[in-house]
């Protein structure tokens, strides 16, 4: 549509300057016939605004590709912050006057003659009547038309943007507004985790802060960046017992890598907590939120299957770590747990979260409840978990990438009848060939319902 707008504009830009017309001087926007329509362009006010107005949202548009955002997160956060330019010219834009309407529509109908000039060359009026001939009344009908009185009066219409983009803007405010008073107070870093594959786990305590199971939180640490924030999956989320909660976040960026070296400066980076004597070092970090996601549902299916690929796995680890504390509460009653990731190591983040829950379940007579495979999708040969406390993860780990068609046959063979939560967080090939087995009509009258979660 933008383009569409812009092309219009040219385009009247380029008759104006052909078609001016002396009659109505007030409705020419060019100055005289055949004038440059560029310097109709590039020397008006709307003409200056309007070309600015472009080349913002050209460059929002543009750092909004996949490629740019994940390579300069950067240059992608700071053109879109140039939405309030946009708005500032687009204000502006519209006091040009471009836009007119007539005042004296009674005095002169549009379409009358007016007896003071030669209109027509083959029906030719007296340009000066004689004194003894009466002023004809307005609207009065002669051989060749309506006369008119006296000359169209134009002016500006009134600018009426302003009403159509204040209520949106008066949301916004407001609602960054309620963001600020949130989030205004600095959480109290308690631990800080490094785990391998370059991942850091951060628990965080904050007065009054609740958060359920597969909801993120937006990070901002002003001495890394005063403007730029990011968003982070909750692995642990607070409950009644326990008012710590954390995230699990890994270094991908400048943004991350900064992060890292102030959380452990004065550190091994080999270490894996930090003394809580030592958080009056940490630098000062604020969260919002905690928002939504789809992840929140998989507990409201009797059978959930979560598909993660790599650090993809974060929502669910929230999950993992819900269940771990009462299982019972919720309608879930059997959990599917894909998890592909490159490298081996990358398992570790929450191996052991993954066998202390199978152990519970396995005590409380439930062992079906949990169902877990690892998919190790590049390696050049059989690997394993270091450590006996892993034999169960070791036991569930396959080389290789999973066979998804076969997975939902599996699935649907066993839960007959029933409705089957998919959640998925990783790359955008696997979460397609889970949205499209999901669309497809399985067999034994089992549904699967898709459900997504990125933040690409």
């Amino acid at each position: 549509f933008s383009v569409v707008h812009v092309a219009a504009h040219m385009v009247n830009a380029l008759n104006f300057s052909l078609h001016y017309s002396e009659e109505f001087p007030a409705l020419n926007v060019a100055r005289y016939r055949d004038e440059d329509p560029r310097k109709i362009l590039f020397t008006t006010l709307p003409g200056i605004t309007g070309f600015f107005m472009v080349l913002v949202l050209f460059l929002m548009c543009t750092s909004s590709s996949y490629s740019l955002r994940y390579s300069n997160y950067d240059i992608f956060w700071y053109t879109h912050n140039l939405f309030i330019v946009f708005y500032i010219l687009l204000l502006l834009h519209v006091t040009g006057g471009m836009m007119k309407y007539q005042t004296n529509l009674n005095e002169h109908i549009p379409g009358c003659i007016n007896p003071n000039k030669t209109i027509i060359e083959d029906f030719p009026v007296s340009e000066y009547p004689p004194e003894s001939e009466v002023e004809p009344e307005p609207g009065l009908e002669t051989n060749f038309g309506r006369i008119c009185t006296e000359a169209p009066k134009f002016v500006s219409n009134l600018q009426m943007t302003w009403l159509w983009v204040s209520g949106p803007l008066c949301l916004y405010c407001a609602e960054r507004l309620y963001r600020y008073i949130r989030s205004n107070k600095p959480v109290t870093i308690v631990t800080v985790n490094s785990h391998p594959s370059d991942v850091i786990e951060i628990r965080m305590v904050k007065d009054n802060f609740r958060a359920r199971p597969g909801q993120y939180i937006v990070l901002h640490c002003p001495s890394v960046s005063v403007f730029e924030s990011h968003p982070f999956t909750l692995t642990t989320s607070p409950a009644e017992n326990r008012r710590t909660f954390g995230i699990h976040l890994r270094v991908l960026g400048d943004w991350t890598e900064r992060f890292r070296e102030l959380l452990l400066s004065e550190t091994n980076m080999d270490a894996e907590i930090l003394p809580i004597l030592q958080q009056r070092n940490y630098p000062k970090l604020y969260i919002d939120g905690p928002f939504g996601s789809p992840s929140e549902e998989v507990f409201n299916y009797e059978v959930s299957l979560c598909v993660a690929g790599g650090i993809g796995v974060t929502p669910f680890a929230s999950v993992l770590n819900t269940l771990l504390i009462d299982w019972k509460q919720y309608k879930l009653r059997r959990l599917y747990l894909i998890w592909v990731c490159k490298e081996i190591q990358s398992f570790l983040w929450f191996a052991d979260l993954l066998c202390i829950l199978y152990n519970k379940l396995w005590q409380e007579n439930r062992p079906d409840y949990l169902n877990v495979q690892l998919y190790l999708s590049q390696t050049d040969g059989l690997q394993n978990l270091n450590g006996e406390k892993y034999q169960m993860l070791n036991s569930r780990l396959i080389i290789g990438k999973p066979r998804l068609k076969l997975l939902f046959g599996e699935i649907a063979k066993c839960n007959r009848q029933k409705c089957v939560g998919v959640f998925c967080c990783g790359p955008s090939k696997l979460s397609k060939e889970l949205h499209k087995l999901s669309n497809k009509s399985s067999s034994h009258g089992t549904k699967f319902e898709y459900n997504k979660e990125s933040f690409s």
